[in-house]
């Protein structure tokens, strides 16, 4: 039976890991490290102890012997909240007391009350991590963000239905006018959301036990390589790694 250091939901990634070791990257999501007391921890070559909060498309890496972190997708309530904890900075760091420390994985629903005391200490309501609303105000916008969220529920959508041109028609769209709705309600262009939304999914392939080749195929890759690839230059470790975070 696999124990699953990862737990994915609707634009919340959660890790919790040890040895990590992610060499410089950046990608979509607003990071939030927090290393456990006794980790020896480093980002961008700095020590770093207490809560860390990390921008969207902001370059990085990071080198923990054992603690947390989780992704935020820019769009969400969550996301919109500590946008505004960043203030248009790079990352921020937060003070936590010894209770706030990370503790070892449990369960997917106790894993994300662990979250609780963290998103405390930045003055931010628990009840905004299980609130799978976006800050979207384009009902167009809306529905399609809830059709790759059915993703995370049930049988994956394959990505070469959600070429730009396709979803522009059928939200009575032209491409280009598609492509500034998106990146403007979304914050984030198209082509690199979708591009997110695969990595994801084949993230949570591995996870189920998948191979790297079968999650290449489900999420739309051409092969395992350029899968391997991608996630390098995304997340800063190969595929192998991250099957690592997967006991």
């Amino acid at each position: 039976m696999i124990t699953s250091n990862v737990w994915i939901d609707t634009g919340l990634v959660l890790i919790y890991g040890s040895q990590l070791d992610a060499n410089y990257h950046q990608h979509v999501a607003i990071q939030l490290v927090w290393p456990c007391c006794d980790s020896s921890s480093e980002l961008n070559g700095e020590t770093i102890q207490g809560l860390v909060v990390i921008a969207s498309k902001h370059s990085h890496c990071l080198k923990m012997s054992k603690g947390w972190i989780l992704l935020v997708e820019p769009h969400s309530l969550l996301g919109e909240q500590l946008e505004a904890k960043l203030q248009g900075q790079s990352m921020v760091s937060f003070e936590l007391n010894a209770d706030d420390k990370a503790h070892p994985p449990i369960d997917k629903e106790s894993a994300f009350q662990l979250v609780a005391p963290i998103l405390r200490v930045m003055s931010i309501e628990q009840t905004l991590l299980n609130c799978n609303q976006s800050s979207v105000a384009d009902e167009r916008i809306q529905r399609l963000l809830e059709n790759l969220d059915a993703c995370f529920v049930a049988d994956c959508i394959k990505p070469e239905r959600w070429r730009a041109a396709s979803v522009a028609q059928t939200l009575n769209l032209s491409e280009s006018r598609f492509l500034h709705i998106f990146k403007d309600q979304v914050g984030i262009a198209w082509r690199p959301f979708l591009l997110w939304r695969r990595l994801i999914c084949a993230l949570q392939a591995l996870v189920t036990g998948k191979s790297a080749t079968d999650a290449a195929y489900m999420a739309g890759f051409s092969d395992s390589a350029h899968l391997s690839r991608t996630f390098r230059s995304t997340f800063g470790m190969s595929i192998t790694q991250a099957k690592n975070l997967v006991k």
